[in-house]
């Protein structure tokens, strides 16, 4: 699946992007137009920045992993 489609896909969904250069992104992938990608980032207290990475700086495009479940604790009766 090319790059392009990819991208298509995960519209709308959280992200992790890998840039050629070695750095990375994260955030939600909002839209795709004029070949690029626009990812809405965090920055820090109550900000938010849209940004847009050109396909031709990105080596891949991720979707974010599904948070493991926390394992089922099981009671037992005290030994007194």
């Amino acid at each position: 699946m090319s790059l392009q489609h990819k991208a298509y896909a995960l519209i709308g969904s959280p992200v992790g992007v890998s840039l050629l250069d070695g750095t990375g992104a994260s955030g939600i992938l909002c839209s795709i137009q004029g070949g690029s990608i626009y990812v809405i980032e965090y920055l820090y207290h109550t900000q938010f920045a849209t940004k847009h990475y050109a396909f031709s700086q990105i080596r891949d495009i991720l979707p974010f992993p599904h948070c493991p479940q926390p394992q089922a604790l099981y009671q037992t009766k005290p030994l007194y």
